[in-house]
C-alpha cells in the first residue's frame, strides 16, 4: 500500500488517540469500552457477504 503524502495513517492515529485517553471512572471507562465495541460491530456488519443478504428459498 501507498503512504498518503507522508501522513500517518489514520487508523493508527486513531487507535492511539482511543488508547490515550484515560477514564476518570467506571462509568466512563465502560462508556469508551462501549465506543469500541459499536465501532466493531459496525466494522463486522459492513464487512458481510453478498450471499449472507440473500433470502434462503425453501
Amino acid at each position: 500500500m501507498t503512504k498518503a503524502k507522508g501522513s500517518a495513517d489514520k487508523n493508527l492515529s486513531s487507535v492511539v488517540k482511543d488508547l490515550d485517553r484515560n477514564p476518570v471512572n467506571s462509568h466512563q471507562a465502560q462508556q469508551l469500552q462501549q465506543d469500541t465495541n459499536d465501532r466493531r460491530h459496525q466494522d463486522a456488519l459492513n464487512h458481510d457477504e453478498p450471499t449472507d443478504l440473500e433470502q434462503q428459498r425453501s
